[in-house]
């Protein structure tokens, strides 16, 4: 028979594994608990049992997150293992933490999958605070600012006449935000979905989009992993692929400028002919001038979208917008961005419907100081969320906010109210640097569509107003477009379309 050692332990060992378990579970238990460091405690937290922290289930967390700010306050701190998270849901709250103290919460949680593998580095969403951080944002507001994106209005035009023309399929917006290939590159491609370039460059957004996403990674729990050659390698193949892709592009452009060809205006000549002003290596130039084009058409072809999506879905608010371009442009010329000013509802409608169905449900940001907001304090190195869903239901500020009211938009004298913000394209110091030549683009083509289509659901698709919100971004609106104008008519007025506003 087999002999077993005799494993018994004396008392004083005993009771050192006693003591050892216990300063354990001690530490354990202390790292769970919710304590700022301050006076003030963190935001109030909702309940859970479970070890690695608070559940939310894979679609649409945003709602579970929601419900939890309508029942414990405009913030609330949630765990994810021993890591506790701060998520801000009401407007005010917003406002004066991401606003008035932007500058202690700019910074990043740090992303080792997507940011430092995937990204080499080299991605302007997930750069830390930092002079590099500074050199990228000062180069895009450069040649993104009001002014300057006013330039590109007849270029929007252009392209928001074609998809008019595009009467077979207007619902593929994808094929309509070249826009920014040109505001990037100055490339004229045909469209977006045949362009091999491009299907490659939204392939790689796409794998980074869902890396970021998923934060499944085991490095980010272990950083030192992503220095062993063998961890990561789709990751790793995924950078070369994208280093080859974005550089590739820059050398287009500075080919064609060594040739001295005409390649009008982009981003890409502007950091080229300026990069010493930035201290950019070209390499980051590549990196930053794919982030323009690849950010910034999604968040375009989602805006545009979405308005859509909201003119099928209410038919009333869709008809009310009709009845003021009626009045204010007819039938008979085509709209252009100089009809802005007289169309006050068509704006409130773009607004409603994007505080309706926010473009980016979340955002994550790292606190660099302490905070202290409503009786609480969130400590420097806080990891810190704005809910977008959440705010954009805030009672306070958008009353009946689950109800469809462009009107909440528009003052006693008809104009658009001036007091009333929702932060589409996010916050302070990392706002969407982008959201002039944007805003612009969502504008010229809601105003084309909804003045040359009446909008309906398709009976024989139902459409998922929510889909994009958790990262279907392929699929195209299932909306049904039906002419306002006779077709010749309406082809003879786009074929003379003024692209000069």
């Amino acid at each position: 028979m087999l002999q077993l050692p005799d494993l018994r332990i004396s008392d004083n060992s005993y009771f050192a594994l006693i003591a050892a378990a216990c300063f354990g579970v001690g530490l354990i238990v202390r790292s769970y608990l919710t304590k700022s460091g301050s006076s003030l405690p963190l935001p109030p937290s909702p309940l859970t049992s479970r070890l690695r922290g608070h559940s939310l289930p894979l679609r649409n967390p945003f709602l579970t997150v929601a419900e939890w700010v309508d029942e414990y306050g405009p913030l609330i701190t949630i765990r994810r293992g021993t890591e506790k998270i701060v998520i801000i849901g009401r407007h005010k709250a917003a406002v004066d933490i991401m606003e008035m103290q932007g500058g202690s919460v700019a910074d990043r949680p740090r992303m080792v999958a997507a940011g430092e593998i995937l990204s080499g580095g080299h991605n302007l969403v997930f750069t830390p605070v930092g002079d590099r951080l500074r050199q990228m944002r000062r180069a895009l507001h450069t040649h993104l600012q009001p002014k300057v994106a006013g330039e590109y209005q007849p270029l929007q035009m252009s392209h928001a006449k074609q998809m008019i023309l595009n009467i077979d399929d207007p619902s593929n917006f994808r094929n309509h935000t070249i826009t920014l290939f040109e505001v990037a590159y100055g490339k004229n491609t045909p469209t977006v979905v045949t362009d091999l370039e491009v299907i490659e460059i939204r392939q790689i957004m796409d794998m980074l989009r869902t890396v970021w996403r998923s934060a499944t990674y085991l490095v980010e729990s272990i950083p030192w992993l992503k220095y062993l050659p063998w961890y990561g390698q789709e990751l790793r193949h995924g950078y070369e692929i994208a280093k080859r892709l974005h550089t590739s592009q820059l050398n287009r452009v500075k080919q064609q400028m060594q040739s001295n060809a005409d390649i009008g205006h982009s981003f890409a000549k502007h950091v080229l002919e300026n990069g010493h002003l930035y201290a950019l290596t070209e390499i980051k130039m590549a990196f930053l001038a794919s982030a323009l084009f690849g950010g910034g058409s999604d968040t375009v072809s989602l805006a545009i979208c979405t308005v859509m999506m909201a003119a099928a879905c209410f038919p009333e608010e869709q008809a009310k917008v009709q009845a003021e371009l009626d009045e204010v442009i007819g039938m008979h010329r085509a709209p252009t961005f100089a009809d802005q000013e007289s169309l006050p509802r068509l704006q409130a409608f773009i607004s409603e419907a994007l505080r309706w169905r926010p473009l980016a449900p979340s955002g994550g940001h790292l606190h660099r100081n302490n905070i202290l907001e409503e009786n609480y304090c969130i400590p420097a190195g806080t990891t810190v969320y704005d809910n977008h869903w959440a705010i954009s239901r805030d009672p306070e500020v958008f009353p009946d906010p689950h109800q469809f009211k462009p009107q909440r938009w528009i003052n006693n004298q008809g104009r658009l109210r001036g007091d009333l913000k929702f932060f589409v394209y996010g916050f302070g110091q990392r706002v969407c640097p982008g959201k002039h030549v944007a805003n612009r683009s969502v504008f010229i083509t809601s105003l084309l569509i909804l003045w040359a289509f009446q909008l309906t659901q398709d009976p024989t698709e139902p459409l998922d107003d929510m889909g994009f919100m958790n990262g279907s971004l392929g699929r195209p609106c299932s909306i049904e477009f039906k002419m306002r104008v006779p077709e010749p008519e309406l082809k003879c007025m786009m074929e003379n379309y003024s692209e000069v506003s």
